[in-house]
């Protein structure tokens, strides 16, 4: 296994933008939807064959960890057969015209494979490992199984390199500077129900420019809604911004 640093490397020297062009986009579950990867809280979705209490908490790691492991290990799977969709690679085109930080609330890596150049997972990635004693050591795994006896180098057992509901979300504090300094803001196929990411629409305060895309909006006030499927809503963004 390859170990990894816990935050992504063009953090390390953030890029420079010209003044108005810096978008900020975050994506959800919609986005990728379209690649055939399951979303959690649409008809059919992920909480409908499993409680989030029985794959998705500490506590359910702690009560029952090969089933933990195995929801992970199916959907590394699943990852491993899907392509980015349209959606996806329309984000990577937008980089000729603005500066994008893609803000992401995603686990696979399909921003990556698309070839976005400064993305931020803020509930983890499923291509990665960490060790359940210390956050910092944490492995590349691509798609991979993780598997009980599994261990870090200081011998303690890997588990999903994710945010379970009830963990900080550790990557919330560079989102929101991110998005304070947007001059447009884009939300992607997210249903702004989970919290503390929902809060970054909020935190965009600055940005004169707001868009919501979505097939059924949420939210209205505020915001320039797109009423379309991700890939169909993105394509319309670009003719809007470029």
């Amino acid at each position: 296994m390859e170990r990894v640093p816990p935050w992504p490397a063009w953090l390390q020297s953030p890029p420079t933008y010209e003044p108005g062009r810096l978008l900020v986009i975050l994506t959800g579950a919609g986005i990728s939807a379209e690649s055939g990867l399951s979303t959690f809280r649409d008809s059919g979705g992920l909480w409908e064959k499993y409680s989030i209490y029985e794959v998705a908490t500490p506590e359910a790691w702690h009560r029952n960890p090969q089933l933990v492991l195995d929801f992970y290990n199916a959907r590394r799977a699943q990852l491993a057969s899907v392509l980015p969709n349209p959606a996806h690679l329309l984000l990577r085109e937008l980089e000729k015209y603005y500066t994008v930080i893609l803000i992401t609330q995603n686990v696979d890596d399909l921003h990556e494979r698309a070839g976005s150049s400064y993305i931020l997972h803020l509930h983890g990635e499923l291509t990665k490992a960490r060790s359940t004693i210390d956050d910092n050591l944490i492995y590349h795994i691509g798609y991979s199984s993780i598997r009980l006896g599994d261990t870090c180098e200081k011998g303690a057992q890997l588990r999903p390199h994710v945010v379970w509901f009830g963990e900080e979300v550790p990557a919330y504090g560079i989102a929101q500077r991110w998005s304070e300094r947007a001059d447009i803001f884009v939300v992607i196929g997210s249903s702004l129900q989970v919290y503390p990411a929902a809060g970054l629409l909020d935190e965009a305060y600055r940005a004169k420019r707001k868009f919501l895309i979505d097939p059924k909006p949420t939210i209205t006030q505020g915001v320039e809604t797109i009423a379309a499927p991700a890939s169909e809503g993105t394509k319309r963004l670009l003719e809007l911004l470029i």
